[in-house]
């Protein structure tokens, strides 16, 4: 059957994992991914997003609940689900021994394609994922931005309906990054459906249609990028950092006119506000005038690390 656009290709009713450990990673998840969409899990290490990844993916099995990738039931039918998958772990698993093209290759030729649709794939996707120069190179002498954009090239050798990313550009400088980000984006438009976790709230607001946000395996909260960002109730947020008691401060601001909110986050102040005109200058002369030198202060629009404060009150980076 046909899948089109909006029709959720990933499923997932009570899906949960508990480690021998006792460690529940991920608990009840229920998700739906749609067709064609960039979907984010976001959250900080131990969220639980690798593990989501994992029991999709099917290398790790649940310990109760239900997950399908595009209507195959992921436990009952692990072979199947990987002929419609394509995966990018965290590890670097490309094979030492075949060079750049030859790794796309063998990838192909895995999964049944002929030596004739094989050939003309790796060529298209060494053009698509700028490394056409260097076809003929030994991987290990890639930077590891070449590394990463040959593992996503390969992953999508065989056409599969959805391309799971787990931690795609972690360890990339920004250069890297930027570049995978521009490749991610174009394969994106021509259709592909794209699973990815992240810890770096600008990847997810920057390439996610929607993003699920999550902590200690449960999720907090779901949908757009800009429609999260609003749930944080202000449309500016000042943190002020004090040699003085930080809790006292945010006692002595959150009843100030204009702000909507105050809380105490390793030791600053967080300040959301909807009314930011001439309210920092107001904030400084009544935390100086009572005792609270002010040491360093910044003023940035809600992120989405913002909401995981809220949600959380702790930072989203460890």
């Amino acid at each position: 059957m046909a899948i089109t656009q909006n029709q959720p290709v990933i499923r997932t009713s009570g899906l949960s994992k508990t480690y021998p450990t006792g460690v529940a990673a991920v608990d009840s998840l229920d998700l739906e991914v749609h067709a064609g969409e960039i979907f984010g899990l976001l959250g900080p290490n131990g969220a639980g997003k690798t593990t989501t990844v994992g029991m999709l993916t099917t290398r790790v099995i649940p310990t109760s609940g239900h997950a399908w990738v595009s209507e195959v039931d992921v436990v009952a039918h692990p072979t199947a689900t990987k002929r419609v998958i394509g995966v990018v772990s965290q590890t670097n698993t490309l094979d030492r021994s075949l060079t750049v093209w030859e790794n796309l290759y063998h990838h192909g030729r895995y999964f049944g394609m002929s030596t004739k649709a094989s050939r003309s794939r790796a060529d298209e996707l060494l053009a698509i994922f700028r490394l056409a120069d260097r076809a003929e190179a030994d991987v290990s002498t890639l930077s590891g931005g070449m590394a990463q954009r040959l593992m996503v090239a390969r992953s999508i050798v065989h056409h599969p309906s959805i391309l799971f990313l787990d931690e795609p550009t972690s360890g990339l400088d920004p250069q890297s990054r930027l570049a995978l980000w521009e490749i991610l984006a174009e394969i994106h438009a021509s259709g592909q459906t794209i699973l990815l976790t992240t810890h770096y709230m600008e990847e997810a607001d920057s390439l996610c249609s929607r993003v699920a946000i999550m902590d200690h395996g449960r999720l907090l909260a779901l949908d757009e990028p800009d429609a999260l960002k609003k749930t944080v109730g202000a449309d500016t947020i000042m943190r002020l950092r004090t040699d003085g008691d930080p809790g006292a401060l945010r006692a002595l601001v959150e009843g100030v006119p204009g702000v909507a909110s105050a809380s105490v986050l390793e030791g600053e102040v967080m300040v959301a506000t909807r009314q930011a005109d001439g309210l920092l200058p107001r904030l400084i002369q009544l935390a100086e005038g009572n005792g609270f030198p002010v040491r360093d202060v910044s003023v940035d629009e809600p992120t989405l690390e913002t909401v995981f404060i809220t949600l959380t009150g702790k930072e989203l980076r460890e």
